[in-house]
């Protein structure tokens, strides 16, 4: 079996145009995929130094390769692999020389992210934390010129710091994580945590850095041994970091590029004025049927949201759900169906093993926005949501069980579920969203639905 390295298959480095952080298979599979269709035809193709988030391992394997990777996609008729060359760094994100280095470089021009939502350290009316005792060390350590930071938003200023000093000009971020709003809301973390180190850090970062608000879609299940050796059969060459992906993917983002861009409309990513009701589309359709089915399916045995969606009680859940937030999506019903259909076809694809345990972690970040604005539209209308009750039922049970529990908050929401039923439910929807808590016919019936699931 063949290593792979850049002299294996002859392909030489692109000078380093973007930075990412959050170094993992969904950035792998989504912004570089798009990056490396743009490189194609472009005679100034674009070279991404990529930083890991909250852990340094998977810049390992992928620096032993140059940086080189496959994407292995399956669909139903069987898999292919695409090289992908553009990621030309992988980094420690807690080498902070190497970051600020990259920040600092006038030639690059974008810095794209996949923190997850918990990672932006965020307060409940949506700003930064700075009761958060990493935040405060974080920003500590920055007015004393120590750049050694661990937070994202924190690496985030530190990396601004640096751009600043070098005086190396406009910078877009651009945010990739299923946040309502994620431009304009990173720009808030951002700005928040710059303000908290130095006011004219921030007003610099408001004159000279855009924020990109975006809406992302590619379903990447976590990489097996399996998956490694169906690559290397695939191609020859002993990967250590492949990544595995569908076919379909989708890119939106709406805002400003001041300093260039890659062409990723090559691969279909859309320029669009507004990406509110694509990012409402996707989240409450995609995002919201898979959070339901991370909760609810369990209780029928299933592990995947491919066995989940074969089973007829499960589709219909997942069906009544999607009817109830398609009555409040701005968007053309012709379209919306269309996608729906489509979304059936994702989620059943055999050859992709999206694990509904993986899906299921960080539901209290999450389900805010994936789901409970739709339950709070469908209450206002008189109505009690079919789909909206089971996924709230399904996390309570998910939170029942214990052991499986992985949420920035777990501590305080297991804890809050150890008592009775009907109490359990009446405290968790308080700590989502305080009118589902006082609204005692949703609470029975969440509880009743609950009752149903085992909780």
């Amino acid at each position: 079996m063949k290593p792979l390295t850049r002299a294996a298959v002859a392909a030489d480095p692109a000078p380093i145009r973007a930075a990412h952080l959050g170094l993992g298979a969904f950035f792998r599979a989504h912004q570089a995929w798009y990056t490396q269709a743009a490189n194609a035809e472009s005679d100034q193709p674009t070279g991404i130094a990529a930083f890991t988030g909250r852990r340094p391992d998977a810049a390992i394997p992928l620096r032993n390769q140059d940086g080189l990777y496959h994407v292995l996609v399956r669909d139903a008729g069987g898999d292919r692999t695409e090289l992908v060359t553009c990621l030309v760094g992988a980094h420690d994100g807690a080498d902070a020389g190497t970051w600020r280095a990259t920040l600092a470089s006038p030639d690059v021009g974008v810095l794209t992210l996949t923190v997850t939502e918990a990672g932006y350290r965020r307060a409940a009316d949506g700003g930064l934390d700075l009761d958060d005792p990493d935040v405060a060390a974080d920003v500590a350590r920055l007015r004393a010129g120590d750049p050694h930071v661990t937070t994202a938003p924190g690496r985030i200023v530190s990396g601004l710091v640096a751009r600043r000093a070098a005086d190396a000009g406009p910078l877009a971020v651009v945010p990739c994580d299923n946040l309502v709003d994620n431009g304009p809301t990173v720009a808030r973390v951002v700005t928040d945590f710059a303000a908290a180190v130095d006011r004219d850090l921030a007003d610099w970062i408001a004159s000279s850095v855009s924020f990109v608000s975006t809406t992302i879609d590619r379903i990447t299940p976590a990489t097996t041994d399996d998956d490694r050796a169906v690559v290397a059969e695939l191609t020859g060459y002993a990967d250590a970091a492949p990544v595995v992906t569908e076919p379909f993917s989708e890119w939106v983002l709406a805002g400003d590029f001041p300093a260039g861009r890659p062409d990723w409309e090559r691969a279909g990513a859309r320029l669009v004025t507004d990406v509110k009701p694509f990012e409402q589309r996707k989240l409450w359709l995609l995002n919201g049927a898979h959070s339901l089915l991370a909760y609810a399916a369990p209780a029928r045995g299933h592990s995947t949201v491919a066995e989940a969606v074969a089973d007829p009680v499960c589709r219909g859940w997942v069906e009544a759900w999607w009817d109830e937030a398609t009555r409040h999506l701005p968007l053309d019903a012709a379209d919306v169906a269309r996608y729906r259909a489509e979304l059936m076809e994702r989620f059943a694809n055999p050859r992709i093993r999206h694990a509904l345990n993986q899906i299921a972690m960080d539901g209290s970040q999450k389900l805010p926005i994936r789901v409970v604005p739709v339950v709070a539209r469908e209450r206002a209308n008189g109505l009690l949501p079919e789909g909206g009750i089971r996924a709230l039922s399904g996390w309570i049970r998910h939170l029942r069980e214990g052991t499986a529990v992985r949420d920035p908050r777990a501590s305080e929401l297991t804890a809050a579920v150890d008592t009775s039923l009907p109490t359990a439910v009446r405290r968790v929807l308080l700590a989502l969203d305080a009118n589902l808590g006082e609204d005692v016919e949703l609470v029975h019936a969440v509880t009743e639905t609950a009752r149903e699931l085992g909780a």
